[in-house]
């Protein structure tokens, strides 16, 4: 795009860069002249390039022009670092912090902000937005985020046009398209992209004790090379493993014999080479937190005793004001020595205050070795000189996957810190199932498209009409990233159906035309094709429909036999669900698994085999009931009924229609034809090409407009639940206009029909928890079950409200709404009442193991969070005052403290 500068301003650039202690770079320079000009601005650039900068000069011209900034960031803890360095640069007086749970100067003329919080402004028309000139979003890459994203496209939409925004992204491989969208919606937009890494980064790779250059830095080719050294040294090392007979089958987890370099002697090698400080990413929390023991247990010491005092006191700084008796809980002591030997772990299972302390510790040098997951790459400014990776797989939530390039760029783009290191290091620990070239794609590969996650929502759709009535919604949502993305892949679609149509016209040709009667033969033959498919499908649904019909009619103690898979033999009802079409009753089987198993365990309908007597409470989350319970189902005398056949007779021979199609194919004149088969297979050529060109004309169909069809499947549900009234927000609407919580209309429906009134604050919180927690376990946690009768009343009337709402929403071809886990229910009333933090942890999480209180302190403010609205947005007084009640209670302890 042109750009062209209004003089008005000139020379403010030349103001803010003289306050700098460093030159702009020219990228920041380009961002800064196009702000200085009056457009928006979308910077991507590596992490640590320095992409604040032009969010700081946002501040500096409106501030200069007597105007307003909001600086916006994905999380509280971002929020405040940044809120910090701007009320060092301009005092108290001018900045303001505004996040979920903190208040401070909200009038001033800069006010750092999470991103959620200006989308509640936007939505409330808050009196804070006017006067508004510019908007900084940091972090905006924030965007594909599949849960939160959605926040950042409403606040790019919503903003008044005259508000300059200036977007601040890592670097990604779709810039121009993600700009020329931002041009669309928001007008003159300058895309300023720099993929130069601030401080150059080297690719190692250590085998055993060796660091070997992973690239030949020395080779001529324009291509990548492996380092030769390198690839020369693994084969003989694997060679003289397989001598020792180390070298055993290799399958997916490589040498099984393998041993790794244990994590000390890394380390004190890395130091041995000048590479401290390191942060080395493990993909899971367990692993984080045996590796920092593992260097425990060895004489590893990195720090020096002069800096004692110092860790001390920043150790004090966070936790001064945990309460004593929680520390030994905590692991506090065994925390405070890794400090003082230079190490740590760092992940969302610790305690905000351990995590804080972490940071700056290891922002100051005074902690050098880290063990970190993959969270720590998102935001925090945690910069080190080297990034080390164990493995180059992690899971991903559902199975266990290969780091893309894009995932290894974020997680590397740690190493090296801008203004300290001449260079960063980027280590990968060799195993037998490293591929050395495999490394080498990785690290030399740039590839990080931008992918819109945003889809209209409950609350989302509720304010959309609440502002502008449903015909604006939906053009407001066509002009999102997501549909312009969706649009532009419409392009290829199209193309494909004008290419496969010329192919068609061809073997159309070689059929003999249109009127050459062969076409009405092939026809003949698809239709009988696909009578059969439908007949096929149609015994699937019966036999699926009977095993429904027989799942529902189940009781409490009925025995019954899952006939295959990996839960086969008998198992009791421990928890009917008469859930229409897709009832998952909880079972204990006899080798004591307790679960929900669905119709897909039984391919044929389930029979009761007989019955047995239950204890009135059973909490099947203990080993020792499943035990018990296992043990009583085996010696009932109940055996299982040997395999039986399905007993799918094909109907095809029965049907009329399949008859009369078989009967005019073997009439037609071409079914006499010599060359019959040779034309048929040219037939089925025809018939796949025509079928695939429909696939694609229904996909273009579906693609465009596709969020508002979501959206009026919404409008639709919102209406008949008496939401909306003929295209008007009801006051039942109003409420659930100002729930912000991933089961919004859950919420809105319990405070509706009363659901909580009666409760205790304590009860409160638990009945809410079962709304935000999730279990970590699959499946999570879903029985009456609860602390007290009133807890296990209104659990059981809020998960039948649940229920009923997911039958409403596959009707209407909408996402469920997530099934409510009761694995906080205990822990959180323990907690509200006022028991101990031991109690709570036990009496919280998985499998009967206690709750991290990183965990329990995180969830324990998304109770508080939710509690907070159901106190703004509930009717019923009592309901409020219970729920203000109950956020008080909560927040003590671990909970208060370092609340960022």
């Amino acid at each position: 795009m042109t750009v062209t500068y209004h003089q008005s301003q000139a020379g403010e650039l030349a103001k803010f860069s003289a306050e700098l202690t460093f030159g702009l770079d020219p990228f920041q320079r380009n961002a800064c002249k196009a702000l200085e000009g009056g457009h928006s601005v979308l910077v991507c650039a590596p992490t640590g390039a320095g992409k604040t900068v032009v969010g700081e000069f946002a501040v500096h011209l409106a501030l200069a022009a007597g105007g307003k900034c909001f600086y916006t960031t994905p999380i509280k803890a971002l929020s405040n670092q940044k809120f910090a360095d701007l009320t060092e640069r301009y005092g108290r007086d001018q900045v303001g912090l505004l996040t979920g749970d903190q208040s401070i100067n909200p009038d001033a003329p800069v006010v750092v902000m999470t991103t959620e919080v200006l989308r509640n402004m936007l939505y409330a028309s808050s009196d804070a937005l006017r006067g508004l000139s510019y908007v900084v979003m940091d972090e905006v890459h924030y965007l594909a985020d599949r849960f939160r994203g959605a926040v950042w496209e409403e606040v790019i939409l919503h903003l008044s046009p005259d508000v300059r925004l200036v977007s601040l992204s890592a670097t990604v491989s779709n810039a121009e398209e993600f700009g020329a969208w931002m041009e669309t919606v928001r007008g003159d937009t300058a895309v300023v992209v720099d993929e130069t890494r601030p401080v150059p980064l080297w690719q190692h790779v250590m085998v055993g004790r060796r660091m070997f250059d992973l690239f030949d830095t020395d080779s001529s080719e324009q291509k990548v090379l492996v380092d030769e050294d390198l690839v020369r040294y693994i084969r003989h090392r694997e060679a003289a493993d397989r001598m020792n007979g180390w070298g055993g089958p290799r399958g997916r987890g490589g040498n099984r014999n393998f041993r790794p370099l244990p994590r000390p002697e890394v380390l004190a090698k890395l130091d041995e080479e000048g590479l401290l400080p390191a942060i080395t990413f493990i993909f899971s929390r367990a692993g984080c937190d045996g590796a920092l023991a593992q260097c425990l247990r060895s004489r590893l010491d990195l720090s020096r005793d002069d800096e004692t005092e110092e860790i001390d006191a920043i150790i004090s700084k966070h936790t001064g004001d945990l309460p004593k008796g929680d520390l030994e809980v905590l692991g506090y002591w065994e925390w405070r020595e890794a400090l003082h030997r230079g190490l740590a772990a760092h992940h969302a299972g610790m305690l905000p205050a351990f995590r804080h302390t972490v940071e700056e510790l290891f922002v100051r040098g005074l902690v050098r070795a880290v063990f970190a997951t993959e969270t720590l790459a998102l935001g925090i400014n945690m910069p080190a000189r080297t990034v080390v990776l164990e493995r180059l797989v992690k899971y991903n939530g559902e199975s266990h996957a290969e780091l893309t390039p894009g995932e290894y760029t974020q997680l590397t783009g740690r190493a090296g810190r801008r203004g300290i290191d001449v260079e960063g290091h980027a280590v990968v620990l060799w195993q037998p199932e490293v591929d050395t070239s495999a490394v080498a794609g990785l690290a030399s590969t740039r590839t990080y498209p931008l992918r819109s996650s945003f889809r209209p929502g409950y609350n989302m759709s509720i304010n959309l009409i609440d502002r502008m009535g449903a015909d604006e919604s939906r053009a407001l949502l066509e002009r999102s990233f997501a549909q312009f993305q969706a649009d532009r892949s419409v392009v290829g679609l199209v193309r494909g159906i004008e290419r496969n149509e010329g192919q068609l016209r061809k073997l159309r040709d070689q059929l003999g035309g249109e009127d050459g009667g062969f076409l009405e033969y092939i026809s003949l033959r698809e239709r009988i094709k696909q009578r059969e498919r439908q007949i096929a499908q149609q015994g699937r649904a019966d036999r699926r429909g009977a095993a429904v019909d027989a799942l529902v009619s189940l009781r409490r103690g009925d025995v019954v036999a899952i006939p295959s898979g990996r839960r086969a033999g008998l198992a009791v009802i421990l928890e009917p669900d008469t859930t229409p079409g897709d009832p998952r009753p909880l079972v204990l089987t006899e080798d004591k698994w307790a679960g929900r198993v669905s119709v897909a365990d039984f391919p044929v309908p389930a029979k009761t085999l007989g019955h047995m007597r239950l204890p009135r409470k059973i909490d099947h989350r203990t080993a020792r009931t499943r035990r018990d319970l296992a043990s009583a189902l085996r010696s009932t005398g109940i055996s299982a009924p040997g395999r039986s056949r399905r007993g799918d007779r094909s109907q095809a021979g029965e049907d009329r229609e399949l008859s009369t199609l078989r009967r005019s194919l073997r009439s037609h004149p071409a079914h006499a034809r010599p060359d019959r088969e040779q034309m048929s297979r040219v037939g089925e050529r025809y018939n796949r090409l025509l079928r695939e060109t429909e696939t694609m004309r229904q996909k273009v169909a579906a693609t465009t407009n596709s969020l508002a069809r979501t959206f009026d499947r919404i409008l639709g549900l919102l209406e008949e639940r008496g939401f909306v009234d003929a295209g008007e927000v009801t006051s039942d609407g109003r409420r659930l206009a100002r729930i912000y919580a991933e089961s919004d209309l859950l919420v809105a429906e319990c405070l509706r029909q009363g659901l909580w009134r009666g409760l205790g604050p304590a009860e409160l919180a638990a009945v809410v928890s079962i709304l935000v927690y999730e279990s970590r376990q699959e499946g999570g946690y879903l029985g009456a079950t609860g602390p007290t009768e009133p807890v296990r009343r209104a659990v059981g009337a809020t998960v039948g409200v649940w229920s009923e709402l997911r039958s409403d929403e596959a009707r209407h071809k909408l996402p469920p709404t997530r099934e409510p886990d009761l694995g906080f229910v205990t822990g959180v009333y323990k907690w509200a009442r006022g028991d101990g933090l031991a109690e709570s942890l036990l009496a919280s999480g998985d499998q009967n193991a206690p709750l991290s209180a990183g965990d329990f302190v995180r969830w324990c403010r998304q109770v508080i969070d939710l509690l907070d609205q159901i106190h703004g947005t509930a009717d019923d007084v009592e309901v409020a005052g219970t729920a203000a009640k109950a956020v008080r209670a909560i927040r003590r302890g671990v909970v208060a403290v370092d609340a960022a």
